[in-house]
């Protein structure tokens, strides 16, 4: 049974990666990191990314501006841009290795050793794509609830609130790491070596001569 779902379990954990990995990507660009609802003017909706700041309206669609200077952004959006860009290499490289060491796939297969430390580190790498594609989008969340509710602020300044980038990142860690876990979960299941293969197919050709001999007159 071990050989039979252990290349499915393959299977699901790169495809489960691979849609974390693009889920990953899309959340680096998109501009709905925050946004913003002025009270003053209820058509017009203000969104906050990594790389520019939009304004959204009813009648003359979406406008955007890149931010001037990276320096100038607050420590939260910096340290995002360096994390997401990390999570996605690191992402695309756990791809690469575990895509080379599927079982379903015949380059190496003579090789298992190799191809099954190619899973650990491909899984390993998934574990730390989705861990710092989390780790950014909860540190801006964390950021923007202190903001939402800091008495400091007076009541009659707007306030920022999720965005949906935010929840596209988390879903995004959440397949990068499951992904990886079922990579992983491949490794330690129990695999069937080609010395007990071939021990197999021995005592099964000795049956089987016994068995001729015993039915010759």
């Amino acid at each position: 049974m071990a050989l039979v779902y252990q290349p499915v379990m393959q299977l699901s954990g790169i495809l489960v990666s691979l849609l974390g990995w693009v889920l990953s990507c899309l959340t680096t660009y998109l501009p709905q990191w925050k946004n913003l609802n002025l009270e003053l003017n209820e058509l017009e909706i203000w969104t906050m990314g990594l790389w520019q700041a939009c304004v959204v309206q009813e009648e003359g669609g979406m406008q955007c501006k890149d931010f001037d200077s990276f320096l100038a952004l607050p420590p939260e959006l910096r340290i995002s841009r360096i994390l997401m860009f990390f999570s996605n290499g690191s992402g695309l490289l756990g791809l690469l290795l575990s895509g080379f060491g599927l079982d379903c796939l015949k380059i190496g297969e003579r090789q298992l050793e190799q191809k099954k430390r190619l899973l650990l580190f491909g899984g390993m790498l998934f574990w730390i794509s989705g861990i710092t594609a989390i780790v950014p989008v909860s540190w801006v969340a964390h950021s923007t609830v202190q903001e939402f509710w800091d008495e400091n602020i007076p009541d009659v300044v707007p306030r920022w609130d999720f965005g949906e980038a935010l929840f596209v990142g988390w879903l995004a860690g959440f397949c990068l790491i499951l992904g990886g876990s079922l990579l992983n979960c491949t490794i330690c299941s129990t695999e069937v070596h080609p010395s007990s293969v071939h021990y197999a197919v021995a005592e099964q050709q000795d049956q089987c001569q016994r068995a001729e001999t015993e039915t010759r007159p």
